[in-house]
């Protein structure tokens, strides 16, 4: 089928037109919007289709080929259920048409087909998402600008790798090639413009800043779109041979994520470390390179956004219920919300990786490739090498988060009172993305059918993969017993733990109050210069006016007066370069 418009043209138009109708209305025609998305994409030809100008070059604003439709259709389903979730949980319109933005800009991304449109709606996305953020207000005004600061730094940093390419010997424009980018510098710079969205450690901290804070609907969004983008941007960075800095990265991300989500006790800031654990596997997967590991990676990122998105919403449903954000102040609700329960059930089964669901088979092509794709490394234990190992770490830190989340919310103790379960609304949507995340999980084919590569063909991969195999499946039995085991050991400790500190302990202060030396520090200066200037001016006038014994001792008393101001001068000008130079050395 040839293409009619871009995917994210009608989810912009409901965006747009979503806060001037009613709210049933309004959330109906975001639904349709982006759910007509997945048989859009699923239906047009593999292909290049409205080139344009942007910003006087050659442009792409729909490229179609695997990777880009396999994010379409599971961004277009996403964010269909997500406008029903929104609507059965009391979002208003305003706020569904900042996520329809958020959507449409994200569709824009990863459907650009040069890097030119790849870096705009990356910039968009930005802006429409932290939008989705301040709208709730209250705490998510302070997180949301911290939110825009991150990603503006990283946009910033992409879109000097896309110049940086286009001034490499050979380049002549901004459009994909299928190399990635050029030369030496480039590619480092979009990797870490690209490791802020991904949450590379030590630029994560606006995850589980951001994402506890707005309202629980707009955290299903948030959750899916802009790691997700960033991933998919990674591999376009390093289409082909991957990045062993990379992929280590990816797996120290695995252990990292898994490690705080165990610390955590707000259920939405223990769910968002675990992004950053989740999407290391992806990482991983694109640092790897080759057939096998990229299509585990888009595995990963397809089945992620399910079960994640399942896993707020569950989340969302507790704090819907029962006001309550802690674990520490719920228990026992399995009773009260069979169907909620049930549904985290399947989510973290999923995100653990357990035989029959779908993350159990995306995590394997990874950790597949991870032995057979990729070198050894610093450390070998038996037949299992450095970056499987890490791999396997952070899913047995998974089990052991997901064991505690389920135990202190749903099946431990009693809740003091009556709770309602889900409403239709929530229920439709979470049954519906926890269906297909048993689906994808039973009927492995389906998911390979819609990946970049074929992973059971030998003429694809060098190492073909099969997902029910004795040896894999004993391998998630066993990460499962070594997460009960680990959580039974680590209950006690972890019951009497607080919060525990992250980067952002360090410069979320230093960049508070640098900025706010930096304002006083201009202002001041501004003053200084202003009153060396008009007293400079006075001395001269002085001058013309009545040289002689009593203008000199005038010019006396103003050279003092000069002199003081012009010391002032210099060191405001040093605290002010001493702020900037701190600010760039924390960020």
């Amino acid at each position: 089928m040839d293409a009619i418009v871009p995917p994210f043209v009608p989810v912009l138009l409901a965006a747009v037109l979503l806060p001037f109708l009613g709210r049933r209305t309004g959330h109906a025609l975001g639904a349709l919007a982006s759910a007509a998305v997945v048989p859009y994409v699923w239906l047009v030809s593999e292909g290049v289709y409205f080139q344009t100008q942007l910003f006087g070059f050659d442009a792409v604003l729909f490229n179609v080929d695997p990777f880009s439709t396999l994010m379409g259709l599971i961004f277009g389903f996403i964010g269909a259920a997500g406008v029903l979730y929104s609507y059965a949980s009391d979002a208003d319109n305003l706020q569904t048409a900042f996520a329809l933005g958020y959507v449409g800009t994200s569709l824009g991304a990863v459907f650009g087909g040069d890097w030119l449109s790849l870096v705009f709606f990356w910039e968009l996305m930005a802006v429409t998402s932290t939008l989705l953020v301040w709208h709730y207000g209250g705490k998510a005004v302070r997180a949301g600008f911290r939110y825009a600061l991150a990603h503006g730094i990283g946009g910033t940093l992409l879109l000097g790798a896309v110049v940086w390419h286009y001034t490499q010997p050979g380049v002549d424009s901004f459009l994909f090639t299928g190399a990635g980018l050029a030369g030496d510098v480039a590619p480092v710079l979009a990797a870490v413009g690209i490791g802020v969205n991904v949450g590379f450690i030590g630029l994560h901290a606006w995850l589980p800043d951001t994402y506890p804070r707005p309202h629980i609907a707009a955290s299903v969004f948030l959750c899916v779109f802009t790691t997700k983008t960033g991933v998919y941007g990674m591999y376009r960075v390093f289409p082909q041979d991957g990045n062993v800095a990379v992929a280590y990265m990816g797996g120290l991300m695995a252990v990292f994520g898994a490690t705080m989500a165990l610390f955590q006790n707000d259920m939405r800031r223990l769910l968002s470390y675990h992004i950053q654990s989740q999407v290391g596997y992806m990482i991983a997967g694109v640092g790897i390179g080759g057939a096998l590991a990229q299509a585990g990676a888009f595995a990963h990122v397809f089945n992620h956004i399910l079960y994640k998105g399942l896993l707020f919403m569950t989340a969302g449903v507790v704090v819907y219920r029962t006001g309550e954000e802690s674990l520490k102040k719920l228990g026992g609700l399995a009773r009260e919300m069979p169907i909620t329960a049930g549904a985290f059930s399947v989510a973290a089964l999923s995100i653990a990786g357990f035989p029959g669901f779908n993350g159990f088979v995306s995590k394997g092509i990874v950790i597949s490739a991870s032995h057979y794709s990729f070198e050894k490394g610093p450390l070998v234990l038996g037949e299992f090498y450095t970056l499987e190992l890490l791999l396997l770490l952070g899913g047995v830190g998974t089990f052991m988060s997901f064991i505690k989340f389920g135990y202190y919310a749903f099946f431990h103790g009693s809740y003091d009172g009556s709770v309602k379960d889900a409403n239709r609304g929530q229920s439709v949507a979470m049954v519906a993305v926890a269906a297909l995340c048993v689906f994808y999980g039973v009927f492995d084919g389906a998911l390979f059918a819609i990946l970049p590569y074929d992973v059971t063909s030998e003429a694809v991969v060098h190492h073909v993969y099969h997902t029910y195999t004795v040896p894999h499946i004993g391998e998630g039995v066993a990460l499962a017993v070594l997460g009960l085991v680990g959580f039974a050991l680590v209950k006690k400790p972890l019951s009497g733990l607080g919060r525990v500190p992250d980067v952002d302990n360090l410069y979320n202060p230093a960049l508070f109050y640098g900025t706010r030396w930096l304002v006083v520090g201009v202002t001041e200066l501004y003053a200084a210069v202003d009153r060396v200037v008009v007293r400079g001016a006075a001395v001269t006038a002085g001058f013309v006016r009545s040289p002689g014994d009593a203008t000199g001792r005038m010019l006396g008393d103003e050279r003092l007066s000069l002199r003081a101001d012009y010391s002032t001068s210099i060191l405001l000008v040093a605290v002010v370069l001493a702020v900037l130079v701190a600010a760039s050395v924390t960020l």
